[in-house]
């Protein structure tokens, strides 16, 4: 149906296909400041972390999880979750450069506001084992936990399509934020979700 309006609105118009032969319906057009612009006058979120929305929707509640600590126990993720304190989650990897970026930040946010907010870091089952999670961890000397998401439960729940994703909950448990990279603010986020 898309595809037909699109056609219809190339013919009444006179537009044209690109030399490559691939038709771009937002080429030449004020759709997507039309949408966008009002999208975020209306937002719900106001004075909320900026978020770039690469996973679960925002406002969304928190999905169970099956994982294991990297001890090999059956652990729930909503179970590291305390109500009316935020979590942030960083699903990570040991080889991954963006997550590697991340972490003076995660660090910066356990020191800052760590009695104010539970970090936890996902490691995800993609080209590393539970046994080179738990060596890094130790080799680097992080003091949150770290969970193992070997059978992708959480990385299907909270619809997570890459590394570096950072989910933040709020107090309620529903998303606050969301982003993936290695250039996001996490400590900005969390200072704006804190109220500070």
């Amino acid at each position: 149906m898309r595809r037909l309006v699109f056609l219809r609105r190339r013919k009444e118009t006179g537009e044209r296909r690109p030399r490559g032969g691939v038709f771009s319906p937002l080429r030449g057009s004020r759709i997507l400041a039309g949408a966008v612009i009002p999208a975020l006058a209306i937002s719900p979120w106001i004075g909320a972390p900026t978020a770039q929305e690469v996973a679960l929707p925002l406002g969304t509640q928190a999905p169970a999880a099956t994982l294991e600590d990297l001890d090999g126990n059956s652990v729930q993720i909503l179970d590291y979750l305390e109500e009316g304190k935020p979590t942030l989650i960083e699903f990570w990897a040991s080889w991954c450069e963006q997550c590697e970026a991340l972490q003076p930040q995660m660090d910066e946010v356990q020191a800052r506001f760590g009695a104010e907010v539970n970090l936890l870091a996902v490691a995800v089952a993609v080209s590393q084992t539970p046994r080179r999670v738990k060596r890094t961890v130790e080799e680097q000397g992080h003091s949150y936990p770290f969970l193992w998401d070997g059978g992708g439960d959480a990385v299907r729940n909270y619809q997570v399509p890459t590394t570096s994703v950072v989910v933040i909950l709020d107090g309620a448990g529903k998303v606050a934020y969301t982003g993936s990279g290695g250039s996001q603010d996490l400590v900005g986020a969390v200072e704006i979700l804190l109220g500070g």
